[in-house]
């Protein structure tokens, strides 16, 4: 599964301008990152009148815009989907996501502070993996200016070398993701290895994707 880390923080505290540069940062050691934001708005990208949208209203549960330098894709949906949901659906080949928003969510955050918002924090101390803040804080995490994207950018570099310290098979099943058992995890990720010819990968397979289609 892929390393999901949330950046959150109250309104207007700077979560979106340190994405940005968080990417870039990540990008230059050589990391592939993906974003999930979280939106409280209906049709935040699919506005109306845009061929996505028109499809999408004639009953399409899934549209695609493919453009020389970007795809987007709409799927329909009656529920916010979860960052894993969505690793599971579309975001196979990407080292780490970083979500903005999901304050709610199970997943280690990382939350952006102002001084002049106020000393509480959104997240539960169990979830915070460290603070971007520009005031000391109370807290038994790492703190950092927002200035300090090494400090951050080594943060995140060292959840991933633990993520990665062994095989992760993740089975989803009609779309829903299913527990697998670690013995079980590991057995699948040897066979199927083993299975595929050398010559097809110059020895080296950092990821794979299996899917299968049942006849019915």
């Amino acid at each position: 599964m892929h390393l999901i880390i949330s950046i959150v923080g109250k309104s207007h505290s700077g979560k979106t301008t340190l994405l940005e540069s968080l990417i870039g940062e990540l990008k230059k050691r050589g990391h592939k990152v993906a974003i999930v934001k979280h939106s409280h708005h209906a049709n935040d990208l699919d506005t109306a009148s845009k061929d996505t949208w028109r499809f999408t209203k004639a009953g399409s549960e899934l549209s695609a815009i493919n453009s020389l330098d970007h795809l987007a894709i709409y799927r329909r949906t009656d529920h916010y989907f979860d960052p894993r949901e969505i690793s599971d659906f579309v975001l196979w080949d990407y080292d780490v996501i970083l979500t903005e928003g999901f304050k709610g969510s199970r997943y280690p955050k990382i939350e952006v502070h102002r001084g002049e918002q106020g000393k509480e924090l959104l997240t539960e101390p169990e979830q915070l993996l460290a603070v971007v803040t520009d005031e000391p804080l109370d807290v038994k995490v790492p703190q950092f200016s927002s200035d300090d994207l090494a400090g951050i950018a080594d943060l995140i570099e060292k959840a991933l070398a633990v993520r990665n310290s062994e095989n992760e098979v993740n089975l989803v099943v009609n779309g829903v993701n299913v527990p697998v058992d670690a013995s079980l995890k590991d057995l699948l990720a040897r066979t199927i290895f083993a299975m595929i010819p050398r010559s097809n990968n110059n020895g080296e397979i950092k990821n794979l994707h299996l899917s299968l289609r049942r006849k019915i």
